[in-house]
């Protein structure tokens, strides 16, 4: 019997890091969140409070840069392996409360959109049940060797979690050129195939009723209903133009992408995005500029980003060009509203501080 489970995003690729879960296992490696971000060239804004959404690209571009930075061949698989549980997003909290590792696998490539840019494809026979991983929206490029040791480390995590067992997979299929480490082999505890057509992860079906010790009927109905209503409302459009005024605010570190960059993000023909934008009474021009505008003032008040910096991530070909701009749009200089910020703050706190003395 062969059975498919997939998904797809919808046509904005919101490929995350959700909540920053996904570089809040970097300390193990000796990094830091700005160090990897700064070598990815990517707007330091990705890492801090709320959800932070990146192209497919830019997720390459994160865990391509963990690679260039460490130098351990487990590197994925310590961040896979040490996630902390309370930055776990709602949907990955539901599937380590599942009822078995099936149900638990199931929500998880259902749910999956919500936090993370991947595609799961499984397909199910009497003796393996195999799992393939594509990201969407990859432009055709390998996705880098670290993130799919991740993602199938944190399946597997997933069972060995649930089950409070040490499963371990059937077989392991790799696209890349063999390691000689044998940090793969360890984990899995399987065989590793290198250089077949795919990645896949191959699990003994005998493993996927084994039941959840984890398994929370109560928790699941207080979550399921939730999870239903976030994965409606992600498949439902927003304004055309705040989903380019998105998509900008994520390509502009280093380049400054024009409508047909933003038309293939969006899985639309140029004239087709010119067509709505227009009839939503704004042009492309006028939507960069206010990206620019709403990204300035967050790098401004981070004190960790110079100034100078500033205009290469709001994708300014020279710093001058940032400057006038700026100037333009506040009537001072950068430095100058940098400093004003903080004489404010100091002020609030100040009048903050007087109020109990």
């Amino acid at each position: 019997m062969r059975a498919s489970c997939h998904r797809r995003h919808g046509a904005e690729d919101p490929g995350s890091v959700h909540s920053t879960a996904g570089l809040l296992g970097l300390a193990r490696l000796g990094l830091t969140p700005t160090a990897v971000l700064r070598r990815a060239r990517l707007p330091l804004t990705l890492y801090g409070a709320g959800k932070n959404f990146v192209t497919t690209a830019q997720f390459f571009a994160v865990w391509r840069a963990v690679g260039e930075l460490s130098s351990d061949p487990a590197a994925g698989l310590t961040i896979a392996t040490n996630l902390d549980a309370a930055s776990l997003p709602p949907s990955r909290v539901a599937a380590s409360h599942a009822r078995d590792y099936r149900e638990a696998l199931a929500r998880t490539a259902r749910l999956t959109q919500l936090c993370s840019p991947e595609e799961m494809r499984i397909t199910e026979s009497r003796q393996e049940y195999v799992i393939e991983m594509t990201w969407l929206y990859g432009r055709n490029e390998e996705p880098p060797p670290l993130l799919v040791d991740a993602a199938f480390a944190y399946l597997l995590e997933l069972g060995r979690h649930g089950t409070q067992r040490l499963l371990q997979a059937k077989r392991l299929e790799l696209k890349r050129g063999q390691e000689q480490t044998g940090v793969h082999r360890a984990y899995f505890g399987c065989p590793v195939r290198f250089r077949p057509r795919r990645n896949a992860l191959v699990l003994h079906a005998a493993d996927l009723d084994r039941p959840f010790v984890t398994y929370n009927a109560e928790l699941l109905e207080i979550l399921d209903p939730q999870l239903s209503r976030k994965l409606a409302e992600r498949l439902s459009q927003s304004s055309i133009c705040d989903q380019v005024k998105s998509i900008l605010k994520r390509m502009l570190a280093g380049s400054r992408p024009g409508i047909p960059a933003v038309a293939r993000e969006l899985g639309l023909s140029e004239r087709t995005l010119q067509r709505r934008i227009t009839e939503e009474g704004a042009n492309f021009r006028q939507l960069l500029l206010q990206a620019r505008q709403e990204l300035v003032h967050q790098y401004l008040t981070r004190p960790d980003v110079q100034v100078a910096e500033v205009a290469f991530l709001l994708g300014y070909e020279d710093s001058n060009s940032f400057y006038r701009a700026f100037r333009a749009w506040e009537g001072t200089t950068s430095a100058h509203w940098r400093t004003s910020l903080t004489g404010r703050d100091d002020a609030r706190r100040v009048s903050g501080t007087s109020k109990f003395l």
